[in-house]
């Protein structure tokens, strides 16, 4: 992971997920984000969730992030695609909105592990 050594203002709390293939809890995809130098590949949503925490950690603004635009990559006709803006992380939890793109659907948890079930549930067989 090579992350970019500047400054960015609150826009950055916005990721882009684009998720290729899922079958329980693994996946194969991968991550955007204003601090990374490109996208980061991701096979779960444990490490997804481990790699946002360690971008948040980076923060220091708790506004809402404007729009990330998605790179599209190889195979990506089925893909789906996925924005996360945390908007709060308080008491080492998160609360945000998931806005799964391709279904125009947007959902609001209220934790990391709501995260994680909203994804489970949307993208499960």
């Amino acid at each position: 992971m090579v992350l970019r050594e500047k400054m960015f203002p609150c826009q950055s709390r916005e990721a882009v997920v684009t998720v290729q293939t899922y079958h329980n809890g693994n996946m194969d995809g991968y991550l955007q984000h204003p601090r990374l130098s490109g996208r980061e590949k991701i096979q779960s949503l444990s490490q997804m969730i481990l790699l946002l925490n360690s971008l948040i950690d980076m923060e220091d603004c708790p506004n809402p992030s404007l729009p990330l635009v998605p790179s599209v990559g190889p195979g990506s006709d089925s893909a789906k695609v996925f924005r996360i803006q945390i908007l709060f992380r308080e008491h080492y939890t998160w609360q945000g909105r998931l806005i799964w793109q391709n279904e125009n659907l947007e959902v609001v948890f209220h934790s990391a592990i709501e995260l994680i079930q909203l994804f489970d549930e949307m993208l499960g067989d």
